[in-house]
């Protein structure tokens, strides 16, 4: 791609950005739904006016956008929030990513799925879009039980994902050849405990030398220069960005006792390349005609769904037997946890960019499913929130 087509297409698309996220408001959509649908319509399945080449430099804006959000992630993981959230969180997610990735890999399998197809596609599908969930119950003024619960599930929902993708990648080039061995399982704790010792390396350097000049308030350079740091280091020493980025955002959040607010800056900063990366993962999508990828498509959604109901229900039942005579918990929240977005969408890009034969499936399928769940979830979520705290009802009345 040239300059002047590179400059030109990334001039256009964040113009037409806040266009899309009026839209979004009015409309009642989530924005990302919107900017994954301009990805489709400006990409080959419709107008084609990107350049052809764009995937050239798609890999840089989704590791970047990605390390932003998972170093986001990572801040939220506090002892104080974990103390607050306590077992039904961890009970609840750990169910919920289980079953749901059972189910998937499972399901994907039987239904004539690869087998890296169906890991990869079952991996994604425990992600989940913390900031639909979060946008819903502000919007509802939700602050009950069963609010933290989802809050507190989505957050760590997500760290699970990338503990399972990090052992993922590192077993998705032994099951193309001879299958699974011992050097793989090497391989994926070198992976992990690659990325979780860079990023917790880095933290605590974060922790100690950022916010200085301007006390208890780290600047956008900082900011940006350490999760650029992270991210080019996880990349040179192959290991995973994702994970690092979560690290380094758990340590600073929890050892920067200095900063007032760690590192919100980046939470402007990010706007940029996420808005890049959403509308490139909508370009990228030309599933075409092949019944193949559409029958993938119809089994993610139902399988997913599945999943959650499922996982989620198990989850609440057996954390509300630990609660006691404490605020009982809705075993219907897994309709709430269907909202999907960035995280699945970049596990799917880098382990479409490990295993190139895999990609040409995934990448449409995961793209296509989640503008199904960031349309569909959030309705989801504000129907659970509202029979069960909205108007204060039981958990039985669902």
């Amino acid at each position: 791609m040239t300059q002047t087509a590179l400059l030109v297409t990334v001039g256009g698309v964040l113009l037409l950005a806040p266009w899309v996220e009026a839209l979004a408001r009015r409309a009642h959509l989530p924005r990302v739904s919107l900017l994954l649908l301009l990805g489709l319509v400006l990409g080959p399945m419709v107008l084609d006016v990107l350049p052809a080449d764009r995937g050239a430099w798609y890999p840089f804006v989704s590791e970047v956008a990605l390390a932003m959000v998972g170093f986001l992630l990572g801040g939220e993981l506090t002892l104080e929030n974990l103390r607050k959230r306590g077992r039904p969180v961890v009970i609840v997610s750990l169910l919920d990513s289980g079953v749901t990735w059972f189910v998937m890999s499972a399901g994907l399998y039987l239904l004539g799925a690869q087998p890296a197809v169906a890991l990869v596609l079952a991996t994604a599908a425990t992600a989940t879009d913390p900031a639909a969930v979060d946008a819903v119950a502000r919007d509802l003024g939700s602050d009950g039980p069963n609010t933290g619960l989802l809050r507190g599930v989505v957050a760590v929902d997500d760290i699970w994902g990338l503990l399972l993708f990090g052992l993922l990648l590192a077993v998705l080039g032994p099951l193309q050849g001879d299958g699974v061995d011992s050097a793989a399982l090497l391989v994926a704790a070198r992976e992990i405990g690659g990325a979780i010792a860079l990023g917790g390396l880095l933290g605590l350097a974060a922790a100690v030398l950022t916010g200085r000049l301007n006390p208890g308030e780290p600047t956008r350079l900082e900011a940006l220069g350490f999760v650029a740091l992270s991210c080019g280091l996880a990349t040179g020493l192959g290991v995973s960005y994702l994970l690092a980025a979560v690290t380094m955002g758990a340590v600073v959040a929890n050892f920067a006792a200095h900063h007032e607010v760690p590192f919100r800056e980046m939470e402007s900063l990010e706007a940029p390349f996420l808005v890049l990366f959403f509308v490139l993962s909508g370009a990228v999508a030309s599933p075409g005609t092949d019944p193949a990828i559409w029958r993938l498509v119809m089994g993610y959604v139902v399988l997913r769904i599945v999943g959650r109901l499922v996982g989620a229900g198990l989850g609440v039942l057996i954390a509300n037997r630990r609660l006691g005579g404490a605020a009982q918990l809705s075993p219907r929240a897994g309709i709430a946890l269907l909202p999907q977005a960035g995280v699945a969408l970049g596990m799917t890009l880098v382990a479409a960019e490990r295993v190139p034969s895999v990609a040409a499936t995934v990448v449409p399928v995961v793209v296509l499913c989640t503008l199904v769940f960031e349309m569909a979830g959030p309705v989801g979520t504000r129907v659970f929130l509202q029979n069960t705290e909205g108007r204060g009802d039981t958990p039985e009345s669902l």
